[in-house]
């Protein structure tokens, strides 16, 4: 397979930092995006250790702002190589909880239409010139609870839905393609925090009709697929990763 230019957000744990992994073995160069600058240093450093020292380079942005994201687009497109593959996962549900009040409702919804779709819609549209054409793949990360909830979080990710199908009919010309991944419960990731009690990740698992729960490599192997070259006739789609939680979905 051609070496391909890869841009992961939240790329460094996780899937995201699957994601990178399961590229990288492919022979692929990485950009990894994220907040923390350290824990991108770290991600990278892995990366470059076993794949080779140019395997991947990091940014360090908030990509729920336009300026920083701005910076990150600079960034990227410095050396006008075009990106062969873009994968929005940056996210999260930074608001599972609140107060009651009004204020507190709108502030957890707010915060997560920022942390879920500004950062993916923000940075896509930030490159979408920049994207290889044809041939380029856009993967965005949407969520079991797109379908199911919870509120402001599960609404975020639905948004990510409707964008996905709205960019694949504005692109699919170009010969790009775009696609949505949306995982059910994982583990080994830092998503559920202090919420990731035994008890609440039995119930999770519970769910499942396999009795286990997913893998981030699991979910790196699905995006790895709609964004290969194979999979050229594959975009609109919103394709779930859940053990069975979901039934025809």
């Amino acid at each position: 397979m051609t070496q391909r230019r890869v841009v992961v957000s939240g790329g460094g744990t996780g899937i995201g930092l699957a994601t990178a992994e399961a590229f990288a073995a492919d022979g692929d160069r990485l950009v990894l995006l994220g907040r923390r600058e350290d824990v991108l240093r770290k991600a990278a450093d892995a990366l470059n250790g076993r794949f080779g020292e140019a395997t991947a380079t990091w940014c360090a942005a908030d990509l729920s702002d336009p300026e920083q994201v701005g910076a990150v687009r600079d960034f990227v497109t410095a050396d006008e190589t075009p990106v062969d593959v873009l994968v929005a996962n940056a996210g999260g549900n930074v608001a599972a909880s609140h107060d009651g009040t009004l204020a507190s409702v709108a502030d957890g919804y707010r915060r997560n239409f920022e942390a879920n779709v500004l950062t993916a819609v923000l940075l896509t549209e930030a490159l979408l010139p920049h994207i290889r054409r044809p041939g380029g793949r856009i993967v965005q990360l949407s969520s079991i609870a797109s379908l199911r909830g919870p509120g402001s979080y599960g609404g975020s990710k639905g948004w990510i839905n409707t964008y996905t199908y709205d960019l694949a009919q504005r692109v699919g010309g170009e010969g790009i393609t775009v696609n949505a991944v949306a995982p059910g419960f994982v583990g080994d990731t830092e998503f559920f925090g202090d919420r990731a009690t035994p008890e609440f990740v039995a119930s999770r698992v519970a769910q499942s009709l396999t009795g286990q729960p997913g893998r981030p490599a699991e979910i790196a192997a699905a995006v790895r697929y709609v964004a290969s070259p194979e999979a050229a006739y594959v975009t609109g789609q919103l394709l779930h990763i859940n053990g069975g939680a979901a039934l025809g979905r």
